[in-house]
């Protein structure tokens, strides 16, 4: 019992410190404030696992391929153009890489500071036009927040799009209130249009439709038509264009069938279609939203109250000209989280990270339930607020303490011994698999040789690393025929005397499957992953049975 009480005691002194913490963070927030803390918190620990299979490795990886190549405007997978995505994110990742090296941190970077930029801007719109307390609990709601945190440390385009589309957003509302204010605006709309462009640059479309369509619905409940005339400026439309065009322009001149495939494809025929991975029902988003922001979620319950945000009697006052009628931001946060959720609940393959754009509005509405106890001067408002955000920190930590004592499935272990050992020359083939993350950490620049059975009609219809690279191969079919190879091949290739050193890797419960591999221990393995050394020029087994060359 002694021991519960010091327990009790300590947590209650915990709270203490937290309270008065949060106390001073009120009283001393500004955007710079908030920019370190947000940082600190999101950077301080992406750096303790490697890159995760296969979608940081593959997004880290074309960016290091563009660093090492020196080639910015082409993303390449295995030294093909990957036109899956925009390049935006590739050329940020790439700075980051080239300034602070060729690890996992730098990799994420991008995701860190698209979070930290979301977080801290999102407060100073909500300081202006709203009140400074409820700016304060927002980011904190946010930034405190394991869907937020889980966004940062993963390098995928996931974090950098929602944050374009919420700055956009933002940016839009900011012209629109200015205007209604008799302030200046069009520096305001130009950010606006400059922000879509990096929208554009960074996903495609949807950096320009899903804040279009939050702003476009915000202000047709409002009837604003004339704000909606004038967030369509022919010159910021001009500089838009002006900024997305020059890559695809030249993409299509060095590619011809560019824009079939970039936008055609990837952009309409890809949204509507249900072969790809990740199928889910309409209502997907719903549950996964509510659950990766426990517990700050739990509180929205209070929406459905009598006496919840919603009553009539909670009317936040307005301190400041510039503030906003409460009913107006509301509106902007509904258009904001709606659009967003039933935009990409249409298609059938869905994705967690595709709604990080939602979670500003979300940490809005959360944040509210707070502000309306508080003006009710309910008791121990500030005392809940830092309990949640205690907890939810501490959901966080857990999450990266479990990545460490499980470690996830990367090719790190086996690219370090191919760093050390492999020499000049050296050839490195991928045996019914690609790790993408491999050359990065072994400085692997020479291309890599992908045997699987690309004659089969599946992998035209299929959505993972095969059809990203036979896609790939369309645009260099010289290329694609120099490192897609059938397994017959690569037997033919290993059965030629003057063979160079290859190095082999596979799933050690395929290797049965090579001849080659028969008898042949693994120089190195993780994860079930092998990686084997077949010298030069020796033999291999199986090459009595087969064809003296190569078929082309």
């Amino acid at each position: 019992m002694n021991a519960v009480a010091k327990i009790c005691r300590a947590g209650h002194r915990v709270m203490d410190v937290c309270e008065n913490g949060w106390q001073c963070m009120q009283a001393r927030a500004t955007w710079g404030w908030v920019a370190a803390c947000v940082f600190i918190w999101l950077a301080a620990t992406t750096w303790a696992y490697p890159l995760l299979l296969p979608d940081e490795g593959r997004y880290v990886g074309v960016a290091w391929h563009m660093l090492v190549s020196g080639d910015y405007l082409t993303p390449r997978l295995d030294g093909m153009p990957f036109f899956h995505k925009p390049p935006l994110f590739y050329w940020l990742t790439a700075g980051a890489l080239a300034v602070f090296g060729d690890n996992a941190w730098a990799g994420r970077l991008v995701s860190v500071l698209a979070a930290t930029v979301t977080v801290t801007v999102f407060y100073a719109f909500l300081r202006r036009y709203a009140r400074l307390s409820a700016a304060t609990r927002t980011v904190l709601i946010l930034a405190v927040q394991p869907f937020l945190f889980g966004a940062a440390h993963y390098a995928n385009l996931d974090m950098l799009v929602g944050a374009l589309i919420s700055l956009t957003v933002m940016a839009g509302a900011d012209a629109v209130f200015r205007h209604e204010q008799q302030r200046p605006d069009r520096i305001a709309v130009l950010g606006m249009y400059v922000l879509a462009a990096a929208g554009f640059l960074a996903k495609g479309l949807i950096g320009v439709v899903l804040p279009g369509g939050v702003l476009f619905f915000w202000l047709l409940g409002r009837r604003r038509y004339r704000a909606m005339g004038r967030l369509l400026w022919w010159p910021g439309i001009l500089l838009f264009l002006a900024l997305v065009l020059p890559w695809m322009v030249a993409m299509q001149m060095r590619y011809p069938g560019f824009f079939d495939y970039y936008i055609v494809y990837q952009h309409f025929q890809r949204f509507l279609e249900t072969g790809f991975n990740n199928p889910h029902p309409f209502w997907f988003y719903l549950p996964v939203i509510l659950g990766l922001t426990l517990p700050w979620s739990i509180q929205l319950w209070r929406w459905l109250h009598l006496h919840g945000p919603l009553h009539t009697s909670f009317v936040p006052p307005t301190n400041r000209a510039e503030q906003v009628d409460r009913r107006v931001l509301r509106g902007l946060m509904l258009s904001w989280l709606a659009v967003v959720l039933v935009f990409f609940s249409i298609p059938t393959s869905k994705l967690v990270g595709y709604v990080i754009a939602a979670l500003p509005p979300l940490a809005w509405f959360i944040q509210e339930t707070f502000e309306q106890r508080k003006e009710e001067t309910a008791p121990n408002v500030r005392r809940s607020l830092v309990r949640h955000a205690l907890i939810a920190a501490g959901i966080c930590l857990v999450a990266v303490v479990a990545l460490l004592l499980a470690p996830q499935r990367s090719s790190k272990p086996l690219a370090q011994v191919l760093a050390q050992s492999a020499e000049p020359g050296d050839q490195l083939v991928m045996f019914n698999q690609y790790a993408y993350d491999l050359p990065m950490y072994a400085g692997w620049r020479s291309p890599i040789v992908a045997v699987t059975n690309w004659d089969d009609p599946d992998v035209m219809r299929g959505d993972d690393w095969r059809r990203e690279l036979a896609d790939a191969a369309l645009f260099m079919p010289d290329h694609g025929a120099d490192v897609l190879w059938l397994p017959s091949r690569l037997q033919d290739f290993l059965c030629r005397p003057d063979h160079p050193t290859t190095w082999l890797m596979a799933w050690v419960d395929e290797a049965h499957r090579l001849p080659a591999l028969a008898g042949q221990a693994p120089v190195a393995q993780t994860r079930g992953m092998g990686l084997w050394r077949l010298a030069a020029g020796d033999a291999v087994n199986g090459c009595a049975e087969t064809p003296s060359s190569a078929p082309e």
